[in-house]
């Protein structure tokens, strides 16, 4: 499939896929609520899905090197939909349970595959270009997801869940008449023979760039664990103006991911990582100058900037000049992500007991130390090998 045919493709399934999965973030603290999840019950709930994608993203990006693209990213949907169909029909806590781990389980198929599915049909030149398309994507079916999910709760608890899973299944349909298998034009999923275990990947040339992902999905997840009751107590904001607040950053980071061709075209991956890097560390730090909503809005969309960037190159550099098939590299990487997004809320919740700022001074020093460890590994060991 052709280049400017098959990215508008993946643009609607990743939207899709993230405004199915976004519809159910409003209500599932107050649906496990109504079968009897304690706070602590519903943080694991929230956990055990990126727990089980922390997990299984790899099996399911080397699946995908092997079998094809299309079959897995079906899977990946076909799980959403059916945990969203087991929450809608849930009477006790544990069928929750069970609906999230067989959600994460399986759809820990979909991010690590539309990137290998990406990475196979872009050239080195467009890989950035590609990859910021598939976070644009994401990033706005987060932003309409959520907002969907909020007005059908009116009508019934249960009523989002039909809605994420139905909207799954067209998806489901959507992909199976209309995307075609990518994994025959790939050139460097010649190497599927060497596999690379979590072993093997942690010790890659350039094993450095799933932990600099860790690092930053480490210090994000904990903003937006805390940030909530940082803006209520320093400015008094309700939820409504949050998630305006948001919108905002979502909106400016998917629109600076859509842009990434013509930034990479002109700067370079290594030099936008840096400059994403150091954006984000300003972003924290003027987190906590906020005074009210124009400058929390102000503050997070630039924030929301220099996240936004960081991952399509990472993803593109990682699918380069990995010796390994792309599904697999690109399955470590979600797993990485993944394992920030598990330890990320539960230190931000700590910090946040110290004190109120501590999250964001840990992200400006996470930024950093990220920073650090990419400007020296870079200048050491791999001088000019990631422009």
């Amino acid at each position: 499939m052709k280049l400017n045919k098959a990215l508008p493709i993946l643009f609607a399934i990743m939207f899709l896929v993230m405004v199915g999965f976004g519809i159910i973030i409003p209500v599932i603290p107050f649906y496990a609520e109504e079968l009897g999840a304690s706070p602590t019950e519903l943080g694991l709930l929230m956990a055990i899905y990126s727990l089980m994608q922390f997990i299984f993203a790899p099996m399911w990006g080397r699946l995908s090197d092997r079998i094809g693209r299309k079959p897995v990213i079906m899977i990946g949907i076909i799980g959403l939909s059916l945990s969203f169909f087991i929450m809608a029909f849930s009477s006790q806590l544990w069928m929750l349970f069970v609906a999230r781990v067989i959600g994460g389980f399986l759809s820990a198929a979909n991010m690590p595959t539309v990137m290998a599915y990406v990475a196979d049909i872009t050239s080195e030149e467009d890989r950035s270009k590609g990859m910021g398309i598939i976070g644009a994507a994401t990033g706005l079916g987060f932003i309409f997801g959520p907002a969907i999910g909020g007005v059908f709760t009116n009508i019934s608890l249960h009523t989002p869940f039909y809605i994420a899973g139905t909207l799954s299944l067209i998806t489901l349909l959507f992909v199976f008449f209309v995307l075609k298998e990518s994994l025959h034009t790939s050139k460097s999923n010649v190497s599927l023979k060497d596999k690379l275990s979590l072993g093997k990947a942690v010790r890659e040339p350039l094993s450095m760039l799933y932990f600099l992902q860790f690092f930053i999905s480490l210090s994000l997840s904990g903003l937006e664990a805390t940030f909530a009751y940082f803006a209520a107590k320093k400015a008094g904001m309700d939820s409504i103006s949050l998630g305006y607040i948001f919108m905002i950053m979502g909106l400016a980071s998917a629109f600076v991911q859509g842009s990434m061709g013509k930034l990479t075209k002109r700067f370079g991956e290594a030099a936008i990582i840096q400059a994403g890097i150091l954006i984000s560390a300003a972003g924290f730090g003027l987190i906590l100058l906020i005074e009210n909503f124009t400058t929390a809005a102000i503050f997070l969309a630039i924030f929301g900037v220099g996240n936004g960037v960081i991952r399509p190159s990472v993803s593109s550099i990682l699918t380069k000049r990995s010796k390994a098939g792309h599904g697999v590299t690109t399955g470590y990487l979600s797993s990485f992500d993944s394992l920030g997004r598990i330890i990320g809320p539960i230190l931000g919740g700590y910090l946040y007991s110290i004190t109120i700022g501590l999250p964001y001074i840990s992200g400006i020093f996470l930024s950093l130390f990220a920073f650090i460890l990419f400007k020296v590994y870079t200048s050491k060991s791999y001088r000019g090998s990631l422009s």
